[in-house]
């Protein structure tokens, strides 16, 4: 299936192919490649009116006249001459040999040219016209669009035409005047859209039947589209070869690969621990074997005489050692003797300064001159000054080495290097001290640490019982200011009964008063009645009992404790929980405890009821110093008894 929709372009087109575009949008100037085979422009009004002439359209006021020599066009081109002549086939689209004329320079603009096939002419398009447009190339694409066919162009003509750009391999045709041509390679599309603009005209027909403007453009075919994702997996696949290639090599060489154990390849091993050239890989291997526990009592003898083999290169490597410290030595002191020689050439530079400084030369130097030499004797006696110092470190260096070696002439190096055993004894020995040294600076180090760590143990310590005393004096001063709190609510809950009291007493004093008038009204209506003593006895019984209710009301108000319901809920769980813990609890502990019954109760609400109730719970001190706590106990049961 080919359609017109777009893709990215991925493919590039030709060099010539941008060139030769370019020029014909700009459709300016004529070119001068060759007098023999072009002999006048195509931007002449004459050369257009000989191609309408021959395209059946009258011109408007333009003369006729031939457009170009014959040379310039192929009459009768053949692709198959080759088959006759065994010449190797020619691209008629290569630059220079065929339709496509050469690549002329960057300044000169490229113009079309009229193309004569066996069955149809191509005419090129007004170079003044803008550029036929094209869509963006997709990736991989080898098909083109072709739009604007003549009616009756037939396959075999189209093919005529296209096999020019290339091999084909498929030709679809539709029946309204445009098919989709699909070529072998990726470039030869560039060279169809070339094509973009020609008028292309049947034999020698005037009918607008046999002519037609083409269009090529990019189409965008599936199969182009899977045979370019295969050619981007197949350059992945090879870049990641590439890139394992160059892994590989830049990879370090692997170790080789140990022998096993045999007395023959024991013999081999022993040779080569006596070759200098062979050393270090013959001693790998004996430390491999001699690790694996290939030492038995068989083979110890023969172990034994290798071990022996390697010590002694002991006395080779420190001969080497000892010319390698000579040969450093040597430097060392050319190094400080070319120092000495360039720090005497700058004393003499700051000399030179500090003598031109001095008034009998300095008052013939300009300003300018003054201040560059004043620059110039700064910069220099700062070098001089750091030259001069590190002369003096590596003085000091020796000096150091003087004292910490009292044989340091060059003839006790001599004899060191003839006597090398004793060398190396020196050098074991210098080690071991160093080494010893180093251990006892460590164990200062260990000293001085614990000793800081014992101090910061113990002023933790400190910390912590002052935190603990501090934590236990502010627990106790929240517990006082709980108790004043409560002690203010009680003074507050006593005023309010005294109030109370006050107004139930003022109260029965004005109902004592009613019941006194009653009772004199009561025995003058007796009196002037005549009744019995009796019943103002009954009357007074009577007042007297509501005055004794009236006051037992008033005591039973006033001890009522609790407010209401939920507090009374409250005090029979605290009860039984202390009754549970005869030890008691602390408040923290019996909050934990109600907070699973009511979340929203805290734990000064409960100290508060426990304080309302003297007689059913007490408040107890366990404990000393840090671990002093406060402890609630169910005393109710301790009250009954004692009543």
């Amino acid at each position: 299936m080919v359609d017109a929709g777009g893709a990215d372009s991925v493919t590039q087109c030709p060099q010539e192919l941008p060139q030769m575009m370019a020029a014909a949008a700009d459709g300016l100037g004529s070119i001068a490649l060759d007098t023999t085979q072009l002999n006048m422009s195509v931007t002449d009004p004459t050369a257009w009116a000989t191609a309408m002439n021959n395209l059946g359209m009258v011109p408007v006021g333009l003369p006729g006249q031939q457009l170009v020599s014959d040379s310039i066009c192929v009459p009768g081109f053949d692709p198959s001459l080759n088959m006759m002549s065994g010449i190797t086939p020619i691209n008629p689209m290569i630059p220079g040999l065929g339709l496509v004329p050469p690549a002329p320079p960057a300044e000169v603009a490229v113009v079309k040219e009229i193309i004569h096939c066996k069955s149809c002419t191509l005419f090129p398009q007004n170079p003044n016209l803008p550029p036929p447009s094209t869509r963006e190339r997709p990736p991989g694409c080898k098909t083109v669009f072709v739009g604007g066919l003549p009616e009756n162009a037939t396959e075999e003509i189209i093919q005529e035409v296209f096999e020019q750009c290339g091999d084909i391999t498929a030709i679809r045709k539709s029946k309204k005047n445009f098919c989709h041509i699909r070529f072998a390679e990726e470039f030869m599309v560039d060279k169809a859209i070339y094509l973009s603009g020609y008028r292309m005209r049947l034999g020698s027909s005037t009918d607008k039947k046999d002519s037609g403007r083409l269009h090529v453009d990019f189409a965008q075919a599936r199969d182009d589209f899977y045979e370019w994702e295969c050619k981007q997996r197949m350059r992945a696949r090879e870049e990641r070869h590439r890139r394992k290639l160059e892994e590989d090599r830049l990879r370090p060489p692997s170790p080789p690969a140990i022998m096993h154990y045999s007395e023959h390849e024991a013999a081999l091993l022993a040779e080569k621990l006596k070759d200098d050239s062979k050393f270090s890989e013959a001693i790998t291997v004996l430390l491999s074997w001699i690790e694996r526990g290939e030492v038995n009592r068989r083979s110890a003898n023969q172990f034994y005489s290798m071990v022996q083999s390697a010590n002694s290169h002991v006395r080779r490597l420190m001969n080497e050692k000892a010319t390698h410290e000579q040969e450093m030595e040597e430097a060392k002191e050319n190094f400080k003797n070319a120092l000495t020689g360039i720090l005497t050439q700058f004393e003499q530079i700051v000399a030179v300064f500090n003598a031109s400084t001095r008034q009998k030369a300095w008052d013939h130097f300009s300003k300018a001159q003054r201040k560059n030499i004043d620059i110039w004797r700064k910069h220099s006696e700062e070098l001089r000054n750091a030259q001069s110092e590190q002369l003096m470190g590596i003085r000091r260096e020796e000096e150091m080495e003087m004292s910490d070696d009292e044989n340091c002439d060059s003839p006790t190096k001599k004899m060191r290097v003839d006597e090398s055993a004793l060398a190396a004894q020196a050098y074991a020995l210098k080690e071991e001290n160093d080494s010893l040294r180093w251990q006892l600076d460590a164990y200062r180090n260990e000293v001085e640490l614990l000793k800081q760590e014992k101090e910061q143990l113990f002023r933790t310590e400190e910390n912590l019982t002052k935190d603990q005393q501090l934590q236990f004096l502010q627990q106790t001063m929240q517990g006082m200011q709980q108790q004043l709190l409560t002690i203010q609510e009680e003074l507050n809950n006593k005023k309010s009964e005294l109030e109370q009291a006050k107004e139930e007493q003022s109260h029965t004093q004005a109902l004592l008063k009613v019941l006194q008038e009653q009772l004199k009204g009561t025995k003058e209506l007796v009196e002037t009645n005549g009744h019995n003593l009796e019943d103002a006895n009954e009357i007074n019984v009577l007042t007297v009992a509501l005055v004794n209710q009236d006051r037992e009301n008033n005591i039973e108000k006033r001890s009522q404790g609790l407010k209401s319901e939920k507090e009374a809920l409250l005090i029979g769980i605290i009860s039984t929980f202390l009754h549970v813990h005869p030890f008691g609890a602390n408040i923290e502990y019996l909050w934990s405890y109600m907070q699973q019954l009511d979340s929203k109760i805290s734990a000064s609400e409960i100290e508060m009821l426990l304080m309302r109730l003297p007689r059913m719970f007490k408040q107890e001190f366990t404990g000393v110093g840090a671990t002093l706590e406060k402890r609630w106990k169910l005393c109710a049961f301790e009250g009954i008894k004692t009543t």
